[in-house]
């Protein structure tokens, strides 16, 4: 059923050919909390090993139920692999370093989550790679800012807080005429975004988000499309083409479709290299608690979405609010791209603008009762915070304005509770958010 379905529904509960653990014939998933898989001889250790042959060697580079939830996630976003490591920040490091090194460099959207955006400016800089930052209201701004040493576009599905939906296939055509990948954070559109059907090449995802979707772990993955021809230019994608010494000089753009059958490299280079090198692997206890969240994602998208469009048609009627940011509120072209690239519901995320300014938002927020004042989204409970003094605080005034974040901003993730209830709490504080303080009247 698993394979024949492409219904998210039933992936989701189905995919990965998982039907029931063959020691036991438990139908849930077990956690296989181990370190290490005995061998069979000498000769299968040293074929595992060599990647003669694929299986279990050491947790921090593969796990049984980390496999389960690496082939359900690959088969939601309708691609070949996926690899799970600690963290949805650890997902995007290794997207990026699996086609950069030092000399490098890799142009990015200017839309990016604040914590990526540090990544990108300063870490990867003391590693030598440059990030080149394009601002994808005109797709053709990617291109201007390629060189010979470019490896890879990224950018994400639905960032927020601008929440203007990425040109996906504007983009990808661009980078597939110079052999350069896109990749895209997927985080804040599961389900109803399927980036690599417009041109990816790579999706990441902080599995922490709407995928886990309940607040309790934390986790990140990067699902290989199968789609991109490593091999097509070996100047441009020089990481697939040179021969890598720690494996004997194996050529990875050459050697996993042989080995695999399947076009399938950057998956296998970023599991067998990175996690082998780096670490960051997502413990099997984490990965069971994100396919319990899994199972239930494509109902709670449905519940995330419809509640949020409800919120936007209050929000913008009431008074204390300056501006409503949400995907189907953008004009023109940008607008456009929800209708082309989401299917299903448009987001639960949603931006506003209190009146009143910086002060103003921060009584709506400690005027807030039932959300949380928390630095998460996709949590199945309403969520807001004030990116400017919070998750993009240590960005330059340029970079906010250049991120969406203005002084007043507040970011609302719309939870899966009754309507009803959301929004009597938003008309509650906002009410609060435009009475005058105690010392303004005295």
């Amino acid at each position: 059923m698993s394979k024949q379905s492409k219904n998210p529904e039933t992936i989701a509960l189905h995919g990965g050919d998982y039907r029931s653990d063959p020691a036991t014939t438990a139908v849930a998933v077990p956690i296989y909390r181990t370190t290490s898989y005995q061998f069979n001889n000498t000769g299968h250790a040293a074929n595992l090993f060599a990647l003669k042959e694929f299986g279990n060697i050491y947790t921090r580079i593969m796990n049984p139920t980390n496999d389960v939830l690496e082939k359900r996630v690959a088969a939601l976003e309708n691609g070949l692999a996926c690899v799970t490591v600690g963290s949805g920040q650890a997902a995007s490091t290794f997207a990026i370093v699996n086609v950069c090194q030092a000399g490098d460099n890799f142009v990015s959207s200017t839309d990016l989550y604040g914590g990526t955006v540090n990544l990108f400016t300063h870490t990867l800089k003391k590693l030598g790679i440059e990030v080149r930052y394009a601002d994808p209201s005109d797709p053709k701004n990617f291109e201007k800012a390629i060189d010979e040493k470019t490896r890879c576009f990224y950018a994400e599905t639905l960032p927020n807080p601008a929440l203007r939906v990425f040109p996906m296939k504007e983009v990808s055509d661009i980078g597939r005429k110079h052999n350069i990948p896109l990749i895209m954070d997927n985080t804040a559109a599961p389900i109803i975004c399927k980036p690599l059907d417009h041109g990816a090449a790579v999706v990441v995802h902080s599995l922490t988000k709407f995928i886990g979707g309940h607040g309790t772990v934390i986790g990140g993955c990067l699902v290989d499309g199968g789609n991109f021809d490593w091999t097509a230019d070996p100047k441009r994608q020089p990481l697939f083409n040179e021969p890598d010494m720690s494996y004997g000089g194996a050529k990875w753009g050459e050697v996993v479709p042989q080995l695999t059958g399947a076009n399938v490299s950057f998956a296998v280079r970023a599991r067998v290299c990175l996690l082998r090198d780096l670490g960051a692997p997502l413990s099997p206890d984490n990965a069971w608690g994100i396919i319990q969240g899994l199972e239930t994602a494509p109902l709670r998208m449905q519940q995330h979405c419809s509640n949020a469009t409800k919120v936007v048609d209050f929000l913008q009627k009431h008074k204390n609010v300056e501006r409503v940011i949400y995907p189907t509120l953008h004009k023109g072209e940008i607008g456009d791209r929800t209708k082309k690239y989401f299917s299903g519901g448009n987001g639960a995320l949603v931006g506003i603008e209190v009146k009143g300014g910086v002060e103003a938002g921060k009584k709506f927020i400690e005027a807030l009762k039932m959300f949380y004042h928390v630095a998460n989204i996709g949590d199945a409970r309403s969520l807001a915070i004030h990116p400017a003094t919070t998750t993009h605080s240590q960005l330059t005034p340029e970079e906010l304005l250049a991120a969406g974040v203005t002084p007043g901003y507040v970011r609302l993730s719309i939870g899966i509770e009754h309507p009803d209830d959301i929004i009597a709490d938003l008309k509650q504080a906002l009410d609060a958010s435009g009475k005058p303080s105690l010392k303004a009247v005295s």
